[in-house]
């Protein structure tokens, strides 16, 4: 799987290095020419908490506290020793061992290559032929496999898991390739089926809107899961369409609805006879490059919107022209879900529904659950990339 970033990262790690000039103290830090000739700046607080001695092998985490010591961290000197700078620290019988590369790979102040940080791809109504289908059996043997499920759900967020055997237990291995089933206030999982005493529209044969899933909890799931059993009923098309792609050309369409609906939060809620919840959301998410990352939207859970009624005169023809966008064709993917499929979408981006159906007419069974999308992340990462301890 590539990884550019941080293979660039690696070599550059083994590449030897001098610098121009000898290290020189300062008050705070202190200041070296690196081997492209400019001079960088390193504070004596980050370089004591970051010895390559503050890690323990075993746990990668930092075991050295900086916390308990009795005064700020200060070199008495900074020495070359080959390849590695040599610091003696004052009031401390330590000496901290720096490769002069890995303080060159550190020297900006830039986050770490991240390889699940993906460029999104967008799709439209067209996409089922060329959704990303993954066996399950072939996913529960083979790393690489998952690593490019994963990648597929990270660029497109809609994937399908065939061959699945008809049973729980099969959901929950599939959803722990990506993480620890997440739990939600409805439990563990849920099963779609018609119910007597429905506390959710999911669980009636009516037409169910195009929705994110439980928008009310403040911290949506990020990953489902929906496993289809059994659907032999008459109706019941599936319905999804990519929040990606129509936020993406909402903003283009109408910039100022686009700016409301994605800076200001609005009231969601999900009662019944044991449960309250309520949370406050942006109906567009944007991520920390202010690209569209996804959607909350449920009419069925909109809480009464309680900003200020002028403020209203502009937010609710954009919530409409946002929602009836939504149902254009143009972005509408229709199937049938077929036993054995599991639909593994992102939660945060997909936006999905059904048709009505006739609950006489045969048997429709869905069990579903969720994930995450950070330990999805975090799951992709451990597969594609080495990290920073292993060699």
């Amino acid at each position: 799987m590539p990884d550019h970033g941080h293979k660039l990262l690696r070599y550059n790690m083994n590449v030897m290095s001098h610098p121009v000039t000898a290290a020189i103290l300062k008050d705070k830090g202190l200041d070296i020419v690196l081997a492209d000739g400019q001079p960088h700046y390193f504070n004596y607080y980050w370089l004591r908490d970051n010895c390559p001695s503050s890690f323990d092998s075993a746990t990668r985490e930092r075991s050295f506290d900086i916390f308990h010591l009795e005064a700020a961290p200060r070199a008495v000197s900074a020495e070359l020793a080959g390849d590695a700078l040599e610091i003696a620290w004052q009031d401390e019988a330590h000496v901290t061992r720096f490769p002069l590369a890995w303080l060159e790979a550190h020297a900006g102040a830039a986050p770490r290559p991240d390889p699940s940080d993906l460029p999104r791809k967008a799709w439209y109504g067209d996409h089922y032929p060329d959704v990303p289908r993954f066996d399950h059996a072939t996913l529960l043997g083979d790393a690489g496999l998952r690593a490019k499920w994963i990648e597929a759900m990270l660029v497109e967020g809609f994937t399908i898991v065939t061959g699945m055997p008809d049973s729980d237990e099969a959901l929950t291995r599939t959803a722990n390739l990506i993480g620890q089933v997440r739990p939600t206030f409805f439990g563990d999982y849920f099963d779609v089926r018609t119910h007597i005493a429905p506390t959710n529209t999911a669980y009636t044969s009516a037409a169910l809107e195009l929705h994110t899933d439980t928008p009310a909890e403040e911290h949506a799931p990020g990953v489902q899961f929906l496993h289809c059993r059994a659907n032999t009923v008459q109706g019941g098309g599936s319905l999804y369409s990519d929040g990606v792609a129509v936020a993406n050309d909402f903003r283009k369409r109408d910039p100022e609805g686009f700016r409301l609906l994605s800076e200001i939060a609005v009231p969601f809620y999900c009662e019944h006879d044991t449960y309250d919840m309520r949370s406050r959301q942006t109906v567009i998410e944007l991520d920390k490059h202010g690209e569209v990352s996804g959607l909350t939207i449920s009419q069925h859970m909109l809480d009464i919107i309680d900003l200020p009624q002028d403020l209203l005169d502009d937010y609710y023809p954009a919530f409409c022209r946002f929602g009836k966008m939504l149902q254009e064709e143009k972005y509408m993917m229709r199937f049938l879900m077929k036993a054995g499929e599991c639909m593994v979408f992102d939660n945060h981006r997909i936006v999905h529904g059904r048709a009505a159906y006739s609950a006489t007419s045969g048997e429709r069974y869905l069990r579903g659950c969720y994930t995450d999308r950070a330990e999805m992340r975090s799951t992709y990462r451990a597969l594609v990339s080495e990290g920073r301890f292993r060699a």
